[in-house]
């Protein structure tokens, strides 16, 4: 018997609860994990809330993210005793995740704990953390320079947005964030590393396709208006790695930034990340976001209190990562 979120959807009525399960619920899978800790992201919230088409099946357990211990493996590549993590791979929308006592999943969409961190380090990380080393890897890999200029990260108050923050600023980068809750800049500033805070609405509006150069680079995490003003806003040769949609899908822009200065947007996915790439990214994650650095961004609840947290966290309630104890 373990204690999970279930959210189930009958005759139209959608709904999430903590209830009991009897392990023989769990779906198929070569690995049954005993689940030390989960996460909540905003596709979590999504999904336990029903704002957003997130959920494939019912009933689903969500949770894209977890981290614990192998109880069980029919893989040689894991045993029991065996501390292993996930993100991605469509679990929490189409397979049962991580927010439970248990798991059991396929052993290729496991990855193993980096060396000198725990199931709660990682969750602390988790999935915001991985997407957001994968952004910071692409505004490195453009060849962009501390010394090169400010660099722009939007939602900065968010999961992704302040992991990044924290990466970028541990590199040497002055970082400018984009937030649209005044209440956090000291925060932002004192326990993130950020440079400089800047309101939302200078760039959540309609606005100009091609605009005063001002970033080198960007991560954004809102989409719509705000990443096309941020495309119209970077420098000549630059780099904006977009990864969220929290203000929508749309990209109401033009080709102008691109092709009369040299942009490059490039879109981040940390879903399908091959199994290979994985834990070089893990460790690199672990590096830049220790957990010395992490604690101000980190706040622990119990498996409870999951689908409240949920629910503040679209309400703009929730700071940096909100880590479940399952």
């Amino acid at each position: 018997m373990f204690n999970a979120i279930v959210i189930d959807k009958v005759e139209g009525n959608y709904h999430a609860a903590l209830v009991t399960q009897e392990e023989s619920a769990l779906p198929e899978g070569d690995v049954t994990v005993a689940i030390d800790y989960s996460s909540i992201n905003y596709k979590d919230a999504l999904a336990i809330t029903g704002r957003g088409p997130i959920v494939r099946k019912f009933p689903m357990v969500p949770g894209i993210d977890f981290a614990g211990t192998v109880i069980e493996s029919v893989n040689p590549a894991y045993k029991a005793g065996d501390k292993v993590l996930l993100t991605g791979w469509g679990v929490g929308e189409k397979h049962w995740g991580g927010l439970a006592g248990k798991a059991r999943v396929s052993a290729e969409w496991l990855a193993p704990l980096p060396q000198g961190s725990d199931a709660r380090h990682v969750m602390a990380i988790g999935t915001a953390g991985f997407t957001a080393m994968l952004c910071v890897e692409a505004v490195l890999h453009h060849g962009v320079k501390p010394e090169d200029g400010p660099v722009l990260v939007t939602g900065a108050s968010g999961g992704v947005g302040s992991c990044a923050a924290l990466i970028l600023a541990q590199l040497g980068y002055q970082v400018v964030a984009s937030t649209g809750r005044p209440a956090e800049a000291d925060w932002l500033r004192n326990e993130v590393g950020v440079s400089e805070v800047i309101d939302r609405a200078e760039l959540s509006a309609p606005g100009k396709p091609l605009q005063k150069e001002r970033w080198v680079a960007a991560v954004d995490t809102v989409g719509s208006h705000t990443l096309a003003n941020v495309c119209a806003s970077i420098q000549y040769g630059g780099i904006v790695a977009a990864c969220g949609m929290a203000q929508g899908l749309d990209l109401p822009a033009s080709v102008a930034p691109f092709i009369l200065r040299n942009v490059a947007l490039q879109g981040i996915d940390s879903v399908m990340v091959s199994t290979e790439k994985r834990p070089a990214l893990w460790e690199k994650a672990c590096k830049y976001l220790p957990m010395a650095k992490l604690a101000a961004l980190t706040t622990e609840y119990p498996l409870t209190q999951a689908i409240d947290v949920a629910e503040a966290l679209l309400a703009g309630k929730v700071r940096g990562r909100a880590v479940i104890k399952c």
